[in-house]
C-alpha cells in the first residue's frame, strides 16, 4: 500500500509539474514581447507635431493611417477602404473601414476622421500644415465617408495620407489632453500606448479591439533607444533585442554570417543632406551670404569616397532630393565630381577670408559623426575650417528651428512622391525649412508640381526646380541610404518597405 501511495503521490506531483509547466508556457506565450532597438529617442509622439524618422517607426506600431504602401510603392487601404478624386482634381472622397475603434473605445467614423485631418491642418505647432495646405475643408458625407475639398488640385495628397497626415487620433482624447496629447497618445493602431520613459523605453500592448486583430500575434512591443549601433547589434546577438534598425553598413557581413540573424534591406526613399542656414543665420556667415561659398563646399566633397570609406560602398551617392534610381531623378544634372581647384576659385570669387569657419551640427551617432569627420577633412583642403558639433538627436531639431546652426547634417527618410522630399524643406515659410530658404521662382515651380498629376509635366517642372536649387544649394545632398534592418531568425513575417518603417502587423515568434 505504501508503494502504491508513493506511486500515486509521484503521479500527482508529475501531473502538477506538467500542469505548472503548461501554465508557464501558456503564460509565456500570452506575454510575448517584441523588443526593437532604435537609433534615437523620438520627439513627441503626436502625429501632428512629430517630425523625426524614428518617431515614424514608433507610430507605425500604434497609429494607423488612412492608407499605406506596399513593397512596390503601391498605395493600399488601411483605415480607409477606398478613395475617389473628382475630374477637376478638387475633391477627394474617402470611404472609411467600418467597425474601427480608437484605443479608448471611441469609434473611428467620419466625424473623427474630419477632426483628425482638421487637427493636422490647424494645430499651431503642426508640421502637417504644408502637407495638407491645399485642403480647404473636410465634409462629412455620411457616417463612414468624408470629402476633402481642395483649394487647388493637389496630386501628392493621397501620398501624404500614407504617412502622419493620414494618421487618425481619438477626438475625445485629443480634446481632453490638449497640447499634452503626445504624452499619452490615443490612436487606432494594432498596439496601444502604455508608458514612455525618456531616453529609455516606449511600451505598447496589443489592442484587443483592433480591426485587423487576427494578424496580431505578439502581445507587447517595446522600443528601446540605443544610439550606439555597435551596442544595438551586440544586444541583438545576445538576445536582449529581437530587431534593430539602422545596422551599420560595416556590420553587414557580420550579420549575414550569423546563423541566428536575418538581414532585411530596401533602397531608401530619402536622402542624407547638409541643410544650410541661409535666412536665419544670426552670425551672417559666408555660407548664408553667398551661393558661391555653398557651391565651393559641395565641390570639396567626394560623395563616392564617403560611400566607400563610411559605408563600404553599400549606399548610393547623390546630389538631388531623390535617388539616381528614382523616376523623378533629373539625369541632366549628374552628381558632381570633387574639384578642389574650382572650389578654391569660387571662394576667391566670393571674396571671403580664409579659412571659412563653419559651425556644423550633427546628431550623435556612429555613421552621422563619421560622415561629418570625412566632410570636415575634405573641405579643409578647399579652405574651410569646419567645427563639428555633435548634439543629441532630438535637441538638433530644436536648435535647427531656432536657427542655431550654419550647417545641419540630417537624414530625411523620404516619401513616395517627390513633393514629399522637397516642398516642406525649400518652400518659403514651410514648417521644416530650417534654413529659411526663399526663392519666389522655386516656390512657383513647387506649387505647379503639386497642381498636376501628369508625370511628364511634373518631370519638366522638377527639371526647372532642380536647376534653381542646385544653383542656390539650400541643401547639399550627399547620399541615399540602403535600409538595413536585422532581426532574430525566431521572428517570422518581417517585410521591409522602402519608407524604412517597422511594421508589426503579421509578425510572430516561432
Amino acid at each position: 500500500m505504501k508503494q502504491r501511495s508513493r506511486a500515486m503521490s509521484f503521479m500527482r506531483l508529475t501531473i502538477l509539474a506538467s500542469a505548472l509547466l503548461t501554465s508557464l508556457v501558456g503564460t509565456a506565450q500570452a506575454q510575448t514581447t517584441l523588443r526593437i532597438g532604435i537609433a534615437e529617442d523620438p520627439d513627441i509622439l503626436d502625429p501632428s507635431i512629430g517630425r523625426t524618422y524614428v518617431g515614424r517607426i514608433v507610430f507605425s506600431a500604434f497609429c494607423d493611417k488612412l492608407f499605406d504602401i506596399d513593397e512596390k510603392l503601391n498605395i493600399v487601404p488601411q483605415l480607409a477602404l477606398s478613395h475617389e478624386t473628382s475630374a477637376d482634381g478638387k475633391e477627394m472622397t474617402i470611404k472609411l473601414r467600418p467597425g474601427v475603434k480608437f484605443h479608448d473605445g471611441e469609434p473611428l467614423d467620419a466625424e473623427a476622421a474630419k477632426f483628425s485631418i482638421e487637427r493636422h491642418m490647424t494645430l499651431p505647432a503642426s508640421f502637417r500644415k504644408s502637407e495638407l495646405a491645399s485642403v480647404d475643408h473636410v465634409e462629412v458625407v455620411d457616417p463612414l465617408t468624408i470629402k476633402l475639398v481642395l483649394k487647388t488640385p493637389y496630386s501628392p495628397l493621397i501620398a501624404q495620407l500614407t504617412d502622419r497626415s493620414g494618421m487618425m487620433v481619438s477626438p475625445k482624447a485629443a480634446k481632453e489632453a490638449g497640447d499634452k496629447f503626445g504624452l499619452h497618445p490615443v490612436c487606432a493602431g494594432p498596439y496601444k500606448f502604455v508608458e514612455r520613459v525618456q531616453q529609455d523605453r516606449m511600451v505598447f500592448e496589443k489592442f484587443a479591439d483592433y480591426w485587423n486583430k487576427d494578424n496580431i500575434h505578439i502581445d507587447r512591443v517595446v522600443f528601446l533607444p540605443i544610439v550606439d549601433a555597435t551596442v544595438r547589434l551586440a544586444n541583438l546577438k545576445s538576445g536582449g533585442l529581437d530587431l534593430i534598425e539602422r545596422v551599420l553598413a560595416t556590420d553587414i557581413k557580420d550579420v549575414r554570417a550569423d546563423p541566428k540573424l536575418v538581414l532585411s534591406t530596401a533602397p531608401e526613399l530619402g536622402y542624407q543632406g547638409l541643410t544650410i542656414n541661409i535666412g536665419n543665420d544670426k552670425t551672417k556667415g559666408p555660407l548664408s551670404q553667398s551661393a558661391k561659398v555653398r557651391q565651393a563646399l559641395s565641390l570639396s566633397i567626394d560623395r563616392e569616397a564617403i560611400n566607400q570609406v563610411v559605408f563600404n560602398g553599400e549606399f548610393t551617392p547623390g546630389n538631388q532630393w531623390v535617388s539616381p534610381t528614382h523616376p523623378y531623378y533629373q539625369k541632366a544634372f549628374p552628381i558632381p565630381g570633387r574639384d578642389i581647384a574650382k572650389a578654391k576659385a569660387l571662394l576667391k570669387e566670393a571674396g571671403v577670408s580664409l579659412p571659412v569657419t563653419v559651425d556644423y551640427m550633427v546628431p550623435k551617432g556612429t555613421e552621422y559623426e563619421a560622415v561629418a569627420q570625412v566632410v570636415q577633412s575634405m573641405a579643409a583642403e578647399a579652405g574651410f575650417d569646419i567645427k563639428v558639433r555633435v548634439v543629441e538627436f532630438a535637441t538638433t531639431f530644436k536648435q535647427a528651428q531656432a536657427g542655431e546652426f550654419q550647417v545641419f547634417q540630417i537624414n530625411w527618410s523620404g516619401r513616395i512622391d517627390p513633393d514629399g522630399n522637397s516642398y516642406i524643406f525649400m518652400r518659403s515659410k514651410a514648417p521644416q525649412n530650417d534654413g529659411v530658404y526663399s526663392n519666389p521662382e522655386a516656390d512657383k515651380l513647387m506649387e505647379e508640381g503639386r497642381a498636376t498629376s501628369n508625370v511628364e509635366e511634373r518631370k519638366a517642372i522638377y527639371a526647372k526646380l532642380t536647376k534653381i536649387l542646385l544653383d542656390d544649394l539650400p541643401i547639399i545632398y550627399i547620399y541615399h541610404r540602403t535600409l538595413l534592418i536585422a532581426h532574430t531568425k525566431k521572428l517570422e513575417g518581417y517585410r521591409q518597405m522602402p519608407d524604412g518603417l517597422v511594421r508589426v502587423v503579421g509578425l510572430k515568434f516561432k
